[in-house]
């Protein structure tokens, strides 16, 4: 059963967790071990089991990066541990502001964030459309590649944004 089978929702790559915490306290409480120990070894499992997924979808959901995680791996894109080979282009700007990051009295940490930001909204407006407003029997699997793409930049930049925030 998946993430999604579980919440009775269709695949997203972004989930509004608002109007689905209801759903989330129901389920927890459908399936809360608690209720179920005076049944058979069976069933007391199969209830742990569903309250573990509903747990671990709901963290999902709450994290936009987990969940376009999720759903590519869902779709067989992903894999554990992968190494994404990213553009060279990329790369070369993203070297360009490690470059700045080594030697801080030399460049303005304002300046350096704006250009993370600037570079961040570049590669998400490609895949914008598509994350907002996935739809699992429209979006051909093919075309997911553009959001792994994304998922491993962006990967990429909240490592330099966390760097960046521990020097300022």
């Amino acid at each position: 059963m998946t993430y999604f089978e579980l919440f009775g929702i269709p695949v997203q790559l972004k989930v509004d967790t608002v109007p689905l915490s209801g759903r989330f306290f129901a389920l927890s409480k459908q399936y809360h071990p608690d209720f179920f120990a005076n049944e058979d070894e069976e069933t007391r499992e199969e209830a742990l089991e569903k309250s573990a997924l509903l747990n671990k979808a709901w963290k999902t959901f709450q994290n936009p990066d987990e969940t376009i995680r999720y759903v590519l791996r869902l779709k067989g894109l992903l894999e554990e541990e992968e190494k994404f080979q990213l553009s060279p282009d990329f790369l070369l700007e993203v070297m360009e502001i490690n470059e700045a990051l080594m030697e801080p009295e030399d460049v303005n940490l304002a300046d350096l964030e704006n250009r993370i930001n600037t570079l961040q909204s570049d590669i998400y407006e490609p895949v914008k459309e598509m994350v907002e407003h996935y739809q699992e029997a429209i979006v051909p699997k093919e075309a997911l590649l553009q959001v792994k793409d994304y998922y491993f930049k962006k990967k990429y930049l909240d490592r330099i944004r966390r760097q960046l925030a521990g020097m300022a």
